[in-house]
Formats: structure tokens, C-alpha cells, sequence
């Protein structure tokens, strides 16, 4: 550590552009090794499902079953197809790192679309919870994202990917907002001056991991596509955190399907 550098160490010592030693190949070569993993790769469009509740619902339905091929020492990873497409899904991925650890281990796999489904806390009220928000950009007010890109305030989607899942939501009839959200490491130190600077800059709702997952995206030049599905004010309210149907499953994956189509088109 330079002691001599004024910067906390998230700001000091980060060279972006240098490889790390430490890669997911190699993790996977090894967990592959000991778990008797057979070789294979996972399905190109895969989707991080922070809640659980996605995978229980296709679970519970029999629509999934288990990747084989999926050598992550911390998750499991399920197969499902819906309008002849299909997709890998994991579970109660929650937060910046474990995110940005999945994803990279996604796409040493064979991925080559993430889409993230995360629930979210309502900032800025648009509408009666639930509803759903294409995030164009995320707050940084967490950790990973500084060691994939340098210091700003915000990661942005890709654009191209923007405009091509924002055309693809305008034939739902589901409410899909467009806009910025705040990613935080800390849930439970969401303060009203917090509140009040998110509400300043036009942020809509906050969340946990969007900010570390499109800065990952920018710097390994990767498609990731990010979701908030605004569940709840922050239990502020009698009856919060409300989904609907199937815990939202349902409406989740109608999102994500557009999501996918958007992107293939």
C-alpha cells in the first residue's frame, strides 16, 4: 500500500487495464476438476435471479432442470425454455461482488447475454408498485465497479443494447420504465439524506447490484441488460413488497423474454 496516497484504497492502486492473475478460467478449470464437472457450455442467454423466486417458480412448475455444466462453487444453475428459446438461471445472486463474480464466470462459460431481474426499492414514485425499470444507468455507491473502471459517477448500459430492448419493451403491455437507479452495498443504511441526493439526480429506485454489473460489462466488452423490478418502499407501507402473480414470476419472465428477442433482433 502506498501510504503516501491521500485516496482510500477502492480508489488507489487500480490498474484498470492490466489482466488479473487470478482468472475464471482457472477457477473453473479447477472446480471442474474436483466436482467432476463434465466439459460443456451454458446456454447463451443467461439471467441473474437475486430474489430466488424466478427459479422457484419454474422450479415448482417443472419448467427447469439442472445445468450439468455449470462448475460455480457458490450456485446452481438451471435450464429452462420459453418461446423456443432458452436460457440459464441463478438464483439468490444477491450484491455488487457476488454479481460480478457470477458474470465472469458466465461468460468464460459460453454466455453472451446476462440479464439481471433484480427487486428494487421505490426513490422516486412513477407509479404503484410493482412495475419494472430498464436501467440506463446505475449510481456507483458500491465497491466492484471501481476495479473494472476508473472513478465517475455512474455505469451505463451499452447503448446499442438501450435502444434494442427499449424497442422491444414498447410492445408490452406491461409497465417498463425507463431510467437510472442507485446501486448500494449497504440496504440497510439507506438514509433520508441518501434518499433525498438519489431523488436530486432523477433516480427512480435503488438496488444492489446494477452499477458493478454494466462497469464489468464496459471494461470485458460483454452484453449485460439490467432490470429493476420495483417491489416496495422500503417497508414503509402496510402490506409492502408485493410482487403479484406467482411472487412476479410471471411478468418477470414475459420482461425478460422482450429483453432477449430485443437483443437477438
Amino acid at each position: 500500500m502506498n501510504l503516501s496516497d491521500p485516496r482510500p484504497p477502492i480508489l488507489s492502486n487500480k490498474a484498470h487495464h492490466a489482466p488479473s492473475v487470478f482468472t475464471p478460467d482457472n477457477l473453473l478449470r479447477e472446480a471442474r476438476r474436483q466436482k467432476s464437472v463434465p466439459a460443456g457450455s451454458v446456454p447463451t442467454i443467461c439471467v441473474l435471479d437475486p430474489d430466488g423466486d424466478i427459479v422457484q417458480h419454474l422450479l415448482a412448475t417443472g419448467q427447469a432442470q439442472r445445468n450439468p455444466y455449470w462448475a460455480c462453487y457458490h450456485t446452481v444453475m438451471y435450464n429452462f425454455t420459453r418461446s423456443e428459446l432458452e436460457y440459464g438461471i441463478i438464483g439468490n445472486v444477491v450484491g455488487a461482488a457476488f454479481g460480478v463474480l457470477v458474470a465472469e464466470e458466465l461468460f468464460a462459460s459460453g454466455c453472451q447475454l446476462l440479464i439481471s431481474m433484480t427487486s428494487a426499492g421505490q426513490i422516486t414514485p412513477i407509479g404503484q408498485p410493482p412495475y419494472f425499470i430498464l436501467i440506463e444507468r446505475a449510481l456507483r455507491d458500491e465497491g466492484t465497479s471501481y476495479h473494472y473502471l476508473p472513478s465517475a459517477p455512474y455505469s451505463e448500459i451499452k447503448r446499442e443494447l438501450l435502444d434494442r430492448v427499449e424497442s422491444a419493451a414498447r410492445s408490452s403491455s406491461l409497465p417498463i420504465a425507463r431510467g437510472a437507479t442507485w446501486t448500494t452495498d449497504a440496504p440497510f443504511r439507506e438514509t433520508e439524506a441518501a434518499i433525498v441526493y438519489a431523488r436530486s439526480e432523477g433516480i427512480l429506485a435503488v438496488e444492489m447490484e446494477a452499477a458493478a454489473l454494466y462497469a464489468f460489462a464496459q471494461a470485458r466488452s460483454q452484453n449485460v441488460i439490467c432490470f429493476a423490478h420495483v417491489t416496495n418502499q422500503m417497508g414503509n407501507v402496510e402490506n409492502d413488497f408485493e410482487k403479484g402473480v406467482a411472487q412476479g414470476s410471471l411478468d418477470a419472465l414475459q420482461v425478460i423474454e422482450l429483453a432477449a428477442r430485443g437483443w437477438l433482433d
